[in-house]
């Protein structure tokens, strides 16, 4: 009963909140979004979207259209893949960073699986250097990881842009004129040199309170309050809170959250999993706990 073109257009309006970039990523123009998503708010009979002249919002409704999108395309998708007898095999070996790993991208796996059960999905976590690495020495065919934006073009893709927030419990203290305590990832890391720099480039220092190897080590560390961390927005915990602007915190950059492609890499079995990811709505908060 649901048009998939309009439900593909959905789920990127939805993915990236801004009808401009979801017509940049689906390759169509920014009318023909809003013709979708109107055709498609006019067959449920109610506003998927609260939007105004700058920001886009999601409404309960469209939470709930988003999941029955992302049911409707998958079996949509499996249906064509059974008649038309073109069902992927081969192997992926895919790399994620552990804080993305602790997102709903767990359950885009394994919906992946199930629509491509002759894929052998091999799953790497570690952190975004190390994955980069291991795509540059062919031992990854597609790896998601941060970056400091730019420059991964062209076996790039990106999935959404992030800026970089501090990030503690409430109630963490943090003297204006004394070191920032810093929980921080051992190098190399990414949000590490960020934070460290931003804080350098405002005459600030710094003292790293806990170096830890992954974000169950940050979550916990922060928690038992021996300092902030930095996380990209849009994965901070829901239990943790922003400094306030007593505390004389730099702002930080935004990175770029990137799919990146092995060229040598089978070509099928990377792009069908990078379109389940771009096609994605999940939103991407880690639990609380």
């Amino acid at each position: 009963m649901y048009d998939p073109d309009q439900l593909r257009t959905f789920l990127a309006v939805a993915q990236s909140l801004s009808f401009t970039q979801a017509a940049e990523r689906l390759g169509i123009r920014q009318p023909t979004v809003s013709q979708h998503v109107r055709k498609l708010e006019t067959a449920v009979g109610r506003p998927l979207f609260v939007r105004d002249t700058r920001t886009v919002t999601l409404t309960a409704d469209g939470e709930a259209m988003a999941g029955f999108a992302r049911t409707i395309l998958a079996a949509h998708e499996e249906a064509a893949g059974y008649f038309t007898g073109s069902e992927l095999r081969g192997r992926l070996r895919f790399g994620v960073t552990d804080d993305l790993a602790l997102t709903p991208l767990p359950r885009i796996l394994r919906d992946f699986r199930q629509l491509y059960p002759r894929i052998d999905l091999e799953l790497t976590v570690a952190q975004s250097p190390n994955l980069l690495r291991r795509v540059e020495s062919g031992h990854l065919d597609l790896a998601y990881v941060k970056h400091g934006g730019g420059g991964y073009e062209p076996n790039g893709r990106l999935v959404r842009r992030d800026p970089m927030v501090w990030a503690g419990i409430a109630g963490t203290r943090i003297a204006p004129d004394g070191p920032v305590p810093l929980v921080a990832y051992q190098a190399p890391s990414l949000s590490r040199s960020l934070g460290v720099q931003s804080l350098e480039q405002a005459g600030r220092s710094c003292r790293i309170t806990c170096i830890v190897r992954g974000v169950n080590g940050v979550l916990a560390a922060v928690r038992a309050g021996l300092g902030i961390a930095i996380f990209a927005r849009s994965l901070m915990p829901v239990d943790l809170v922003e400094p306030p602007p007593s505390a004389g915190l730099p702002e930080l950059p935004s990175i770029d959250l990137v799919l990146i492609t092995n060229p040598r890499a089978a070509k099928e079995p990377a792009e069908a999993l990078t379109a389940a990811i771009l096609g994605s709505n999940a939103p991407l908060k880690p639990n609380a706990a």
